[in-house]
């Protein structure tokens, strides 16, 4: 079958407002239609995607998996037709995402005086995002940090950060001039396999108040800093690696000449920079 994206979208609306009606009017659409439009849908997909009772509207286990594949589904699409929309207007347009406190702005001054005809934007990336953005079309070049899926995807190597510890001030450990893994056996750590976080400014509101500790790289706590937190070297940490990354699929034209420009540029800048 087909995949109808005007219905999909529908099932979206409904799914993030539980409501029909609410969805509806988000739509600016009849609720007898979006109705219909919705049952029209779980026909051509043959299951449910919704539990409907006089009160709730709530997700079916195969709506919950729809509704995790239709974000990506639509922002493939939606990337692509801006594409195709700037193809006709003859723009040129390259984006570059970068993990948090990894800073590409060197690359793209450098990047700009060959190219001045290519406008440039550039995409913050969540934590938890890593590499989707570079698989769903949104960014054509990635500067990130270890670990992520590589595969296809072309990588290449610019240099190594530290991981630091991040305390509460008034943790213990918090007055020691460094520690090692073992000082932190037993500790709780904030990450993504323990707690769902969804920035990097809840995760340190979450750290100051005492509710654990994290391992960063040394350029997350640079570029952040506030009263309550101390961070600490973890002398046998293991360094983490920065690398430049693009789908091998579009490695070539514009892509290609920008990742020329930025491997010489980062790889210079990370060899001055201070410890």
């Amino acid at each position: 079958m087909d995949l109808d994206l005007r219905k999909l979208r529908y099932f979206v609306a409904v799914a993030e407002h539980r409501h029909f009606g609410r969805a509806a009017q988000a739509l600016f659409i009849a609720q007898p239609v979006l109705s219909r439009q919705i049952r029209a849908f779980e026909k051509e997909l043959g299951c449910p995607l919704f539990t409907r009772t006089t009160r709730s509207v709530e997700l079916t286990s195969a709506g919950k998996q729809l509704y995790d594949e239709a974000s990506r589904i639509t922002t493939v699409v939606d990337t692509a037709l801006r594409r195709v929309h700037e193809a006709q207007r003859g723009e040129q347009r390259l984006v570059v995402a970068f993990s948090h406190g990894l800073h590409v702005s060197d690359a793209i001054r450098a990047f700009a005086v060959i190219h001045p005809e290519v406008d440039i934007d550039v995409f913050p990336l969540r934590w938890w995002e890593r590499d989707a953005p570079l698989r769903d079309g949104r960014a054509h070049v990635g500067y990130l940090r270890r670990p992520f899926d590589d595969s296809g995807l072309r990588t290449v190597p610019i240099g190594h950060e530290t991981k630091v510890a991040c305390l509460p001030v008034t943790h213990p450990l918090a007055g020691r001039r460094a520690l090692t893994s073992a000082d932190l056996d037993g500790e709780a750590i904030l990450d993504g396999r323990t707690r769902r976080i969804s920035s990097l400014e809840e995760k340190f509101e979450l750290i100051a108040s005492g509710q654990g500790i994290a391992l960063v790289p040394v350029s997350i706590a640079a570029s952040y800093t506030r009263p309550g937190l101390v961070y600490l070297n973890v002398t046998d940490a293991l360094p983490v690696e920065t690398c430049l990354a693009v789908p091998e699929r579009s490695c070539a034209g514009l892509t290609q000449d920008f990742l020329d420009v930025a491997t010489a540029t980062l790889r210079q800048r990370t060899a001055t920079a201070p410890s």
